[in-house]
C-alpha cells in the first residue's frame, strides 16, 4: 500500500505514481458540496426537423460564435415524432448572441422559434463516483421535490447531478440539497 513516485534521472517532468488501485464503489461515497450558478440562460430552439446533423448545425454555429453550451436536452414532441425542440443553456452573457446565431440559422434547421429563458439558474452536487452509486440522485431530487422546486434539465456525470430550475428557488434549494447531504453542518 506504499505508493511509488517514478521519475527520470534525465528530465524535470513530474513523472508517474503507482499505487493501489480501487473502484469508488470500494471507497466510501462522499458529496463534496452544493453548487449554484444564477447567471445561465435555458435557450430553446423550437420545432427543430427530427433528422441527423441538427444538432451538429446548431452547436458547430455556437462554438464558431465562441458561445459555450453547458447543458443540452433534445426532446420529440409526443404528437409529432419528425420534430424535435432543442433545450440547452449558456453563460447569461452570452444568451443575446446565442439567440442571434440560433435564428440566423433557423430556416436552414427548419425551427419554428428560439425563446429564451433568463429566470433560470443551474444547482449541482459534487463529488465523486455518482454515477455508481444508485440513490444519489433520488436524494436530490426528493429534497427539490418536498420544497416544491421542479426540475426543468438534468444532467449527470461522474462528479457532478445538475438541474436547471427556476431562479427564484435557488435559495431554499441550496438549503434543501444541504440539508439532505450535510444534516449535521450549520
Amino acid at each position: 500500500s506504499i505508493p511509488i513516485h517514478v521519475r527520470s534521472t534525465f528530465t524535470s517532468e513530474p513523472g508517474t505514481i503507482i499505487r493501489e488501485e480501487y473502484t469508488v464503489e470500494e471507497k466510501s461515497f462522499i458529496i463534496r458540496g452544493v453548487a449554484h450558478d444564477e447567471h445561465v440562460t435555458k435557450i430553446t430552439v423550437l420545432g427543430v426537423s427530427n433528422v441527423p446533423g441538427v444538432a451538429y448545425k446548431i452547436f458547430s454555429a455556437l462554438a464558431d460564435a465562441n458561445i459555450d453550451v453547458d447543458m443540452i436536452v433534445q426532446s420529440l414532441r409526443s404528437a409529432d415524432s419528425n420534430v424535435t425542440d432543442m433545450v440547452f443553456t449558456v453563460a447569461s452573457i452570452d444568451a443575446e448572441e446565442a439567440r442571434r446565431v440560433v435564428e440566423g440559422i433557423s430556416a436552414d434547421i427548419h425551427a419554428s422559434g428560439v425563446s429564451i429563458d433568463n429566470d433560470v439558474a443551474k444547482i449541482s452536487i459534487v463529488g465523486a463516483g455518482m454515477l455508481g452509486n444508485p440513490g444519489i440522485a433520488s436524494r436530490m431530487f426528493g429534497a427539490l421535490s418536498n420544497a416544491g422546486i421542479n426540475l426543468e434539465i438534468i444532467s449527470t456525470s461522474e462528479i457532478s447531478i445538475s438541474c436547471l430550475i427556476k431562479g427564484g428557488s435557488v435559495k431554499d434549494a441550496v438549503n434543501r440539497i444541504h440539508d439532505e447531504f450535510f444534516p449535521n453542518e450549520a
